[in-house]
């Protein structure tokens, strides 16, 4: 079985939790099926970019012996005549994109066909049509065209959550009967002493205590609630500190964010993006993970931060409730008074958090991303109709 694998989500700024799930298609699915299945041999392919450009960002991922198939055309043309015109086909941009059985989307960049190829598309979520205003134009644009080129062309839709799927058969044509769940994974890894301690070193935290926030600046993950919420745990005398850790986004986020940190002052780190290594060892000395986001497609910090057994306190919204079950605490995820509260009785309560951090670590050791590939595989023996 020949699988054509979208990898341009790798070179994006930021990748996101995208990017993450991209590289690990592209690291577990080639070779044979420990299920007995067909052989896959995934062809990586790229839009134009420098060999240079393109060996860092696979690197960054560990992927830095992967060749990809690098197309002709630079990213916003490809993308805009995929989603807008049906073409050109992948089997006429390169050689090596002929004889492809299965052409996988990993994202809303929806190619058509390669000759007589199924296509899966991977739609994450529809979180520019629930909350159009937290998005630049440029981002609306191309995820509504993404969604819609998906409907007419997908053979199947993998989405990572019920709540996903939920919320995008209601705000698009695409049918639930062309939906399969398939959750994602979270890396099982276990981090030293040695590697905690110098990622608080490198930060300059030394034996501080923190509460710890990962994702990307922008409107959706609520910063701004989470900070008002932690003047609550100042005016307590906690000694916690707040990190912030990951890129700046869009749309104001950035801005809003250092605004509302002001008068917090040094109680607030910006950590900015981080190596996987360094951000697993702040997951695993946090006093507290804290998840204040107003929406998700799957909200894959939450299990990092479980892996790592940091208590994870989040916002009350159906697909956090769906991904983290009973392992975390809730809030509202647009009331700054009761997160302030949630904060302070968790900072203060040593044995709840251990118990907690405990529940976490178990619940999240089911998300392993051999069991999202190997529901992947699934999924691919489906389109091309083959029973098992």
């Amino acid at each position: 079985m020949r699988v054509a694998l979208n990898l341009e989500q790798l070179l994006s700024r930021p990748p996101g939790g995208i990017g993450r799930y991209t590289s690990e298609l592209a690291r577990l699915l080639p070779g044979p099926d420990p299920a007995g299945g067909e052989r896959i041999e995934v062809v990586p392919f790229v839009a134009c970019h420098r060999q240079s450009r393109v060996g860092t960002a696979l690197g960054s991922f560990g992927l830095a012996d992967l060749e990809p198939v690098r197309l002709w055309l630079p990213r916003p043309v490809l993308y805009d005549t995929w989603n807008l015109l049906g073409s050109p086909r992948l089997d006429r941009l390169h050689r090596e994109l002929r004889g492809i059985d299965i052409v996988h989307a990993p994202s809303l960049a929806v190619p058509p066909r390669a000759g007589g190829a199924a296509l899966v598309v991977t739609a994450h979520d529809a979180a520019t049509l629930v909350f159009p205003e937290a998005y630049p134009l440029r981002g609306r644009f191309f995820h509504r065209r993404g969604l819609e080129a998906t409907a007419r062309r997908a053979d199947l839709v993998i989405t990572p959550t019920r709540a996903a799927a939920d919320e995008i058969t209601s705000r698009t044509k695409i049918r639930a009967d062309r939906i399969r769940i398939v959750p994602h994974g979270v890396a099982q890894r276990r981090v030293s002493e040695g590697l905690i301690a110098a990622a608080r070193s490198n930060l300059g935290l030394g034996q501080t205590p923190y509460v710890l926030w990962v994702g990307t600046l922008e409107p959706r993950k609520n910063l701004p609630l989470l900070l008002e919420a932690f003047e609550t745990v100042v005016r307590a005398g906690l000694p916690e500190r707040l990190v912030i850790v990951g890129p700046p986004g869009w749309r104001g986020g950035p801005a809003a964010v250092r605004a509302a940190a002001a008068a917090l002052g040094d109680r607030v780190l910006f950590a900015g993006p981080l190596r996987a290594d360094r951000l697993v060892a702040l997951y695993s000395g946090a006093t507290l993970f804290a998840f204040p986001s107003l929406h998700e497609g799957f909200g894959l910090p939450v299990l990092e931060a479980m892996v790592q057994r940091a208590p994870v306190l989040c916002s009350d919204i159906p697909v956090l409730r769906e991904i983290a079950g009973s392992a975390a605490r809730f809030a509202p995820s647009n009331d700054a008074g009761a997160w302030g509260e949630a904060l302070v009785e968790i900072l203060r309560d040593e044995r709840g958090r251990a118990a907690l951090g405990l529940a976490g670590r178990e619940h999240a050791s089911q998300f392993t991303w051999e069991r999202c590939v190997r529901h992947t595989r699934a999924v691919y023996r489906e389109v091309l109709g083959h029973s098992g």
